[in-house]
Order: structure tokens, then sequence, then C-alpha cells
């Protein structure tokens, strides 16, 4: 009860290996385009942390210089204050005291700002730099991924050839 031969046998043969040859190719390309892929996300991503901190580092300039702008408004108020009290603004050891104590503050105020806007720069460069390459390790196990995909194709299809 064996089938004759009808020459169908011999025309699988091809058939099979051209249909796993080409999801072969198929996978690699997909392999190789989502590795691809990851990298430009990792590209935007690492894009958008660096504008988030230097748009960071903006605002922090403009609050110390809100602050600043907020002293020497204060200042002229407090001198003002102390000259409409009789006070003598030059000699007064008191008012030089007080004077001395707000510019302290200021600086300390301004000097903090500062400092927690650096590392708040530094921060966002580092997630960036972490971003990038994790984008790269993406592409570069999708190029594993992709030549093991190939090599376990052609080995399929020497078996089935």
């Amino acid at each position: 009860s064996q089938r004759p031969y009808c020459g169908v046998d011999n025309l699988m043969e091809p058939i099979t290996a051209a249909l796993m040859l080409g999801s072969t190719a198929i996978s690699v390309f997909g392999q190789l385009s989502a590795g691809q892929a990851a990298k430009k996300s990792s590209e935007l991503n690492a894009f958008g942390i660096e504008t988030e901190a230097e748009l960071g580092k903006a605002q922090a300039m403009q609050m110390a210089q809100a602050r600043m702008d907020e002293y020497e408004s204060a200042s002229s108020a407090n001198l003002a204050s102390f000259a409409a009290a009789g006070r003598d603004i030059g000699s007064d050891r008191s008012v030089k005291a007080f004077m001395e104590k707000q510019k302290e503050i200021i600086g300390k105020d301004i000097g903090r700002m500062g400092t927690q806007s650096q590392m708040e720069l530094m921060k966002g460069r580092q997630q960036a730099a972490a971003e990038r390459t994790a984008g790269r390790a993406a592409r570069t196990a999708s190029l594993f991924s992709a030549a093991s995909t190939a090599t376990s194709g052609l080995y399929k299809y020497q078996q089935a050839k």
C-alpha cells in the first residue's frame, strides 16, 4: 500500500525549503528592525531627558534672579524704614549688621539653588547616558539574535535539503 511516485514529493521539498528560508529572512529582518527601533527610541528619550535637565537649569537661574530681585527690593525697603526711623544708615552698627546678615542669607540661598541645579543637571545627563547605553545594548542584542536566527534557519534548510 505504497503511494505511486507522482513527482509531488520532489515538488514539496523546494517549496518547503523556500518557505523555511523566507521565514528565516523575515525573522532576521524583524529582529534587526526591532533593535534599530529600540536604539532610536532610546536616543529620543535621552534627548528628552537632557532637554528637561537644561530646562531645569534655566528655571533655577530664573529663580535665583527672582530671589536676588526680592533681596534688593527688601533691602531698599529696610533702608528706607531705618532712615524714616531716624537712624543713621551709614554709621549705625545694628543697621550694618542687619544688612550684612541679609546679604549672607541671600548668598546662601543662591548658592543652594546653584548646587541643586547642578545636581539635577548631572542627574539628567547620567540618566540620558544610561538610556543611550540601553539602546545600544538592545541594538547589539538584536544583532546577536538575528545572527542566531539566520544560523538556525540555514541549518534547518540544510537538514531539509
